[in-house]
């Protein structure tokens, strides 16, 4: 009959644990051997074993050695306990993943930064929020801001956000429009006409003026963040010619009859 105890090769065949890996679960205490010979030998024993294929599954749950070696000491029913809250904790996690697959497959699509949901469940405040943030300390002292802030304000949380989609949409729709005559002359009637578009479409939230205006066109072609979310609406050469529309409008000033 073959002896009771396994050897160190014995243990890495049945298991594929390393050597380097026991030798550190004696070493703290995690897993001991049965015995040890004089020779230095380690023997390990069927209950042993059992013991490094509970360690190995804990492992493999995603636990740290340090929370498996409390563990150990427990019963199986407390053990048991501690795994259904880890799976729980597991399945928020694949949720969580889920999403960040999701949101990634569509940022390599091409949507743009500020409409993905990356940091929902996260300390990090989403780019809507991080670009309020921004425009409030560029911004805030000035009459056309504050005016903008005082109108957001009166909406609830969920009618800013529903007017957000909505002038996001409204937007995305005039950029499509205007890369469409991105051919014709900045100051064409046609152009002009999306221009006005584009204006109204700010209004929702404030009144633009030439210089509110002139710095909006400004931040299209000197912020880089910009870029990657007009690359959507028209060639490399789109932002120029938007930024020469809008400054061609701001320059002629709006004909009242035309105005929509």
């Amino acid at each position: 009959m073959k002896t009771p105890y396994f050897t160190v090769k014995d243990i890495i065949q049945i298991t594929g644990v390393t050597k380097r890996a026991l030798h550190y679960y004696d070493k703290t205490d995690l897993l001991k051997p049965s015995k040890v010979e004089d020779n230095g030998y380690r023997y390990y024993d069927q209950e042993a074993l059992g013991k490094l294929q509970t360690i190995l599954l804990f492992k493999e749950m995603n636990f740290s050695l340090k929370d498996i070696a409390a563990m150990m000491k427990l019963s199986k029913d407390v053990q048991k306990e501690i795994l259904r809250e880890h799976r729980s904790t597991i399945v928020q996690r694949k949720q969580r993943l889920e999403t960040i697959i999701y949101q990634l497959d569509a940022y390599v699509d091409g949507t743009d930064i500020v409409h993905l949901n990356v940091f929902g469940d996260s300390p990090i405040l989403s780019i809507q929020e991080q670009y309020d943030s921004e425009a409030k300390l560029v911004y805030g002292d000035t009459e056309k801001y504050q005016e903008f802030e005082t109108n957001v304000n009166q909406l609830s949380e969920e009618e800013q956000q529903q007017a957000y989609q909505q002038f996001s949409v409204n937007m995305e729709k005039v950029f499509r429009k205007l890369a469409q005559h991105q051919n014709q002359s900045p100051a064409s009637v046609e152009v002009q006409k999306y221009i006005r578009e584009w204006k109204s479409c700010l209004e929702t939230f404030m009144v633009c003026d030439a210089e509110i205006l002139s710095c909006i066109a400004e931040v299209y072609v000197t912020d880089g963040r910009y870029a990657g979310y007009f690359a959507q609406f028209g060639d490399e050469d789109f932002l120029r010619f938007l930024y020469e529309a809008i400054m061609v409008f701001v320059k002629d000033g709006e004909p009242q009859n035309e105005k929509i």
